[in-house]
């Protein structure tokens, strides 16, 4: 089997990262209370405009353990995904860091 390089093997695996997505979310640093916000901000404004690819990134846990934005941010993803709002909704590759890679629905398109 020949080899690849890998970029191209993580396209065939599916782990789509930062560098495949059109735009970033950056919540690193950012406390729980202004990270849920950005986040329904982004959900609601996507229902409106073409659909588009989002990578969401946050700190991970510091020091010793301790409490991250991972579930706060994927019930409410997971919440989105099941209103037709994402389509598709995976975490982003060890190399990138904690977050999740997001394909946003977008604005149905009108039958004719």
């Amino acid at each position: 089997m020949p080899h690849l390089e890998d970029f191209y093997a993580n396209k065939l695996r599916g782990g789509l990262g930062v560098t495949d997505a059109e735009s970033v979310l950056d919540l690193r640093g950012a406390p729980r209370v202004q990270a849920e916000a950005s986040l329904n901000d982004m959900l609601q404004r996507s229902r409106f405009s073409k659909g588009k690819t989002v990578a969401i990134r946050f700190d991970a846990p510091p020091e010793g353990g301790g409490e991250t934005l991972f579930q706060p941010v994927g019930r409410l993803l997971l919440d989105a995904k099941r209103r037709g709002w994402i389509e598709r909704l995976q975490t982003l590759p060890a190399e990138d860091g904690l977050g999740f890679y997001v394909a946003l629905a977008g604005k149905p398109q009108r039958e004719a």
